[in-house]
């Protein structure tokens, strides 16, 4: 199973996504069979422009708390961005991405990673974009 770290890093990543409306995040421990990674986190996004946004707040986030990009592939296009965080791999799909290349089905026998929900809360008169 996945360490702690790594489990940490998935929720840093996950609430990033989340942030920008990231849909359908799922985490899988892929430790097995790769050595060199530990876990994916598969995440939605509902158009090219919200695949970009959601791969930037993610390796922002990521960034601020202290795991440096290795590699970015996808971004031009914005249909299936990879962020490579070395013991994460990130992937920000178009929703018509995600079904057509199915990770999900490829890894369908590695454990989930349980992933903590956020709750955003706000009080009147706060602005919400």
């Amino acid at each position: 199973m996945s360490s702690q770290a790594v489990i940490d890093m998935v929720a840093v990543a996950a609430a990033a996504a989340e942030s920008k409306g990231g849909e359908d995040l799922v985490a899988l421990d892929v430790s097995q069979p790769l050595p060199l990674v530990d876990a994916f986190l598969l995440v939605s996004g509902n158009s090219e422009r919200n695949v970009a946004a959601i791969a930037d707040a993610v390796e922002e986030s990521m960034l601020e708390a202290g795991h440096k990009r290795l590699r970015r592939e996808g971004r031009t296009e914005s249909r299936w961005v990879l962020l490579d965080f070395g013991d994460l791999v990130v992937h920000v799909f178009h929703e018509q991405e995600r079904v057509y290349y199915g990770l999900e089905r490829l890894w369908k026998d590695c454990p989930i990673i349980p992933i903590e929900a956020t709750v955003v809360t706000s009080t009147p008169g706060d602005v919400v974009s």
